[in-house]
């Protein structure tokens, strides 16, 4: 036999001093019948044999609070396997909103193939808590939730043009991710994840063509590895080089972008831009992906996705102790609330054979 909180048994120290109570109440009862006088006449008073039934409560009350002490601390006894509830993983998408995201090297533009696939992989969740960070130089969330229709609305709705800082801020969107774990790690939930002892599986999935123009994206990601955040980096667009196509506000194509001279600028994905991809995977325990003209690597990550609900399936088969605790407290709280019931001695109507009256005396009339 094993305890849950073995800790509670040294209150078994203190039985011996309640067992010890009743013994000096009765002291202290005799040592006052004798302040009054004859002890022996005030000892006639209490009818029936008070001694016994103080001596059954007191054995009663020790027994009791034994029992009640041994149940609190969490008896168990045997062991039984068991599969703990199924708990999904909180995946955060980090997807890149600059205006680079723009070129159509990835048919029909970056962005829009992202959000299809990103659209796709949200649709294809059981049960996971997704959030969103959008970013160019600034970030946009979605807070975590399993609403994915919300979700999907969220991405259609969004583009280039709707952010308020341009620029691709790598290293911003990583953070802005952990910030919204953190914010979706609610108390009930910290405690499940400390009973089980292990976190929820979490997971970022930053999409975006590798342009860093501020911050340190490596440092980042050490911050989130340290946190127990999986980053899985896709790297959107070709090495040759597109120009970035320009819009006017009713959505018209009014030509490329250009720079101060005059140039069209053009935008690619780097050896640089995937090396520092790859090595944003690498710390955090994640992969980097390579999207082509007509994939994404979503669906590589979704796979990743699948084994991780496996792998974290089978060591949620748990062996536990079976907890025997009722087996004291029944007992215990039936011989304390017998206790409470008993008087310290029997009523005298019930012990004591009933005198008659004078009027019933003179009814019989004079013996014979």
């Amino acid at each position: 036999m094993s305890w849950s909180h073995g800790e509670l048994l040294w209150l078994l120290l203190g039985v011996p001093v309640i067992a010890a109570l009743p013994f000096f109440a009765s002291w202290w009862r005799q040592r006052a019948a004798a302040r009054m006088g004859n002890a022996q006449s005030v000892q006639a008073l209490i009818v029936g044999d008070a001694r016994r039934l103080r001596a059954a409560r007191a054995v009663m009350l020790t027994l009791g609070v034994t029992l009640v002490v041994l149940a609190m601390a969490g008896p168990q006894y045997g062991s039984r396997t068991r599969i703990l509830r199924r708990r999904g993983v909180d995946v955060i998408i980090a997807l890149d909103f600059s205006k680079s995201m723009l070129a159509r090297d990835v048919r029909p533009s970056r962005i829009e193939r992202a959000k299809a696939e990103v659209l796709r992989f949200v649709e294809e969740l059981d049960g996971d808590r997704v959030g969103c960070v959008a970013f160019a130089g600034e970030t946009i969330e979605f807070p975590m939730t399993v609403d994915y229709a919300a979700l999907a609305l969220f991405f259609r709705d969004l583009g280039p043009y709707d952010m308020p800082v341009g620029g691709t801020a790598i290293a911003r969107a990583l953070v802005s991710s952990k910030r919204l774990f953190e914010r979706a790690s609610t108390r009930d939930a910290r405690q499940a994840e400390e009973q089980e002892g292990r976190p929820r599986s979490r997971v970022v999935v930053l999409l975006t063509d590798g342009e860093d123009h501020e911050g340190d994206p490596i440092a980042a990601a050490r911050e989130l590895a340290e946190a127990g955040i999986r980053v899985y980096t896709v790297g959107i667009g070709t090495s040759t080089g597109e120009p970035i196509p320009t819009y006017a506000p009713d959505g018209t194509w009014t030509g490329y972008q250009r720079d101060d001279a005059g140039n069209i600028v053009h935008t690619a994905l780097t050896e640089e831009a995937e090396a520092q991809l790859r090595e944003i995977a690498e710390i955090t325990g994640g992969r980097y992906y390579a999207a082509g003209r007509g994939a994404v690597g979503i669906d590589q990550i979704r796979a990743d996705i699948r084994r991780m609900h496996q792998d974290e399936q089978r060591s949620r088969r748990v062996t536990v102790q079976e907890g025997r605790y009722a087996l004291f407290l029944v007992p215990g709280f039936l011989l304390l609330v017998l206790e409470a019931l008993l008087p310290d001695a029997w009523i005298g109507a019930l012990r004591r054979r009933r005198r008659p009256t004078a009027a019933e005396a003179r009814k019989k009339g004079p013996k014979s």
